[in-house]
């Protein structure tokens, strides 16, 4: 049985004027408060911590506490991050900052940090619109790609994009909100939801 953890998060809501639905409570309460996000990152860490068939770092699956960011910007943030970082100066959806790495022996230790997860709303409003879903299903989905992707999950080859696709899917079916999603090539995964 896997030990229970405490989740520290640390929550940067969305500026003000970015909330596209300032009229829908959900939409409010997932871009301006911790709350539902701790429900979910709690939910889907002890899944991953749970099966050991699903990638999940050792000292993740033991650790009594663990650590990480989540932000909520604007493209122009996003787009300074990614060429900063990544070197592509454009927007994206979700950059993952990951804490962990992999190459070398990681500690047991009591808390773990992860890293941090940073979701354009103007993206993330565009493909659910796109998509023909709500904006809070979007940004579940692509919260739920930055976490795997701290926990070491990638996708340079189509089967490793769909076992993580599958994963992300098994993470919002546990609130019974999946995400639908069609034909997602690793080639052009800056954008991971795909039309249908």
């Amino acid at each position: 049985m896997t030990p229970g953890f405490e989740l520290d998060l640390a929550f940067d809501p969305a500026p003000a004027g970015l909330i596209p639905e300032p009229g829908n409570p959900e939409t409010l309460a997932r871009l301006s408060a911790p709350a539902p996000w701790m429900a979910d990152l709690s939910a889907w860490l002890t899944l991953l911590r749970a099966d050991t068939e699903l990638t999940c770092p050792g000292p993740v699956r033991t650790a009594q506490a663990i650590s990480l960011g989540l932000q909520f910007c604007d493209d122009a943030t996003i787009a300074a991050l990614n060429g900063t970082w990544r070197q592509k100066p454009k927007a994206t959806d979700v950059l993952s900052f990951a804490a962990l790495d992999g190459d070398g022996p990681m500690p047991d230790a009591p808390c773990v940090e992860l890293g941090d997860i940073i979701v354009s709303v103007d993206t993330a409003g565009r493909q659910a619109m796109e998509q023909g879903h709500g904006l809070v299903h979007e940004l579940r989905w692509l919260v739920s790609h930055g976490l795997l992707h701290l926990l070491g999950w990638d996708h340079p080859d189509e089967a490793q994009l769909t076992a993580m696709l599958q994963c992300q899917e098994r993470l919002l079916a546990i609130s019974g909100k999946v995400q639908s999603h069609g034909e997602i090539s690793c080639e052009s995964t800056d954008g991971i939801t795909a039309a249908l």
